[in-house]
């Protein structure tokens, strides 16, 4: 049993998916922090490698005072020759480089003209992506603007994104299997639990769950295997219980058959000479030949429920008119001025002797504990045939409906109602060998319904 897999389910998914949010959150904060604060601080180090760069460059620049038209243009030269692009604004603002002369904002312009040193970085898409440092050159009201091409940096920024993208999907796709795993590993206990469970359900009482370790799945296998000990000691017990008692009943049966039968037939002479005793001693006859009768159907359904319960008996199906079995049942009986036979005329395919015996025993019990009209109809219902009996009696208080069917269980506790109390067991046994099923429905006053369904086919 611990080799099977188990089955995925809910709890796995909820814990995998709860370990991928908690590992992808955090790893997506680590990295998008990790990518600020690294972004601002190459941006930042590039705008201070540029403002130094700038106020060198006005420095130089004051080696060209006082400007002239051709002083601005040798400036300009030098400094793209060296490899600066500048801008200088003299009046009209010129640039070295006609490629490189990103407008100038008034931000810029307004910092600069304050005497103090200004930048501004061109939009993030812009390419070239400039960075411009400005400020006024020593000793002039001209204004320089040193330019910084800032791709590289903007490159190595987007490579460091797509690392740190990359990083997170490989993180969270770790916590995916990690988590799998994990969840696998822990609910698989839970699995064993399950099928062991299950098991017991079915009757495998001798099903245990392995104790690994001093974990709280260990302590829950070991409390779990106490239950289970406990089950079938319990259960074992009670089966050999029943089986003591199915042997006391089938032995007392076999004991009372050979002295009832000589009671029966003591009995049956004593009926027939009934007139022939005194008056004082009439009375007395009476009630003991109707307790040997009484002596005589409790010996008949003992034995009968000792023969079900050996499972010897043996179904002899062949076509029965459901109708025609009824109203034989109910004259046979003498029932016929209480019990109105009704329904449609159908056939079906079962023992007729078992069918007889269940029959009997639900209108014979309309009768001896029922009331009013007692009706006993057949119809016929797609595959099944259904058969009824109810009658108009006090009903079955609720209490009672789900014992009706026990052995020996009588709703008037003080077993002075005729019966044995085995007639509807009977019945029920009979019905389940027969593959159909029996049940009751009633009420308070509202009297009692027996219904019992059978195949029509005989499919037992």
């Amino acid at each position: 049993m611990a080799g099977r897999a188990v089955p995925p389910g809910r709890l796995r998914r909820r814990l995998t998916i709860a370990f991928i949010l908690v590992a992808g959150v955090s790893a997506g904060l680590l990295a998008g922090g990790t990518g600020l604060l690294l972004r601002q601080s190459w941006w930042d180090a590039s705008l201070r490698e540029a403002t130094a760069d700038a106020r060198y460059q006005l420095v130089l620049a004051g080696q060209f005072l006082p400007l002239s038209d051709q002083r601005s243009a040798d400036l300009l030269t030098s400094f793209e020759a060296s490899g600066r692009h500048v801008v200088l604004v003299d009046g009209p603002a010129r640039a070295s480089h006609p490629a490189y002369a990103p407008e100038l904002g008034t931000g810029l312009r307004a910092t600069v003209a304050g005497g103090q040193l200004g930048y501004q970085r061109s939009a993030p898409a812009q390419r070239p992506r400039l960075l411009v440092v400005g400020g006024r050159i020593p000793g002039s009201t001209a204004e320089l603007y040193v330019l910084t091409v800032e791709d590289d940096v903007a490159t190595d920024l987007g490579q460091l994104r797509t690392a740190l993208v990359a990083g997170w999907v490989l993180v969270v796709l770790l916590a995916a299997g990690v988590g799998h795993a994990l969840a696998r590993r822990t609910l698989e206990p839970v699995g064993r639990a399950s099928r062991a469970a299950r098991a017991l359900t079915e009757g495998l009482l001798a099903t245990r769950l392995p104790v690994r370790g001093r974990d709280e799945f260990s302590v829950w296998a070991a409390t779990f295997n106490e239950m289970a000990e406990a089950l079938e000691s319990k259960i074992g017990a009670l089966s050999a219980a029943q089986a003591r008692e199915r042997r006391f009943t089938a032995d007392v049966a076999h004991e009372l058959r050979t002295p009832v039968t000589s009671l029966v037939a003591a009995a049956s002479l004593l009926r027939e000479h009934l007139d022939q005793l005194p008056d004082d001693a009439r009375p007395a006859a009476r009630l003991l030949v109707d307790d040997v009768v009484r002596l005589r159907r409790l010996v008949e359904d003992l034995m009968e429920i000792s023969r079900l319960d050996a499972g010897r008996e043996q179904l002899e199906v062949g076509p029965v008119d459901g109708s025609a079995l009824l109203h034989g049942i109910v004259a046979a009986r003498g029932w016929s001025d209480r019990v109105l036979v009704g329904g449609d005329a159908v056939t079906l395919r079962t023992d007729r002797r078992r069918l007889e015996r269940v029959l009997a025993n639900l209108v014979a019990n309309a009768v001896e504990h029922g009331g009013g009209e007692i009706q006993a109809t057949v119809v016929g219902a797609g595959p099944l045939v259904v058969f009824e009996v109810t009658d108009q009696g006090p009903g079955i208080p609720v209490e009672h409906l789900s014992l009706v069917f026990d052995r020996f269980h009588q709703v008037d506790g003080s077993r002075s109602a005729p019966g044995s109390g085995l007639g509807l067991a009977i019945a029920r046994e009979h019905a389940a060998l027969l593959g159909g099923v029996l049940s009751v429905r009633s009420g308070p006053d509202a009297g009692a319904c027996f219904r019992l369904e059978l195949p029509a086919d005989g499919a037992a």
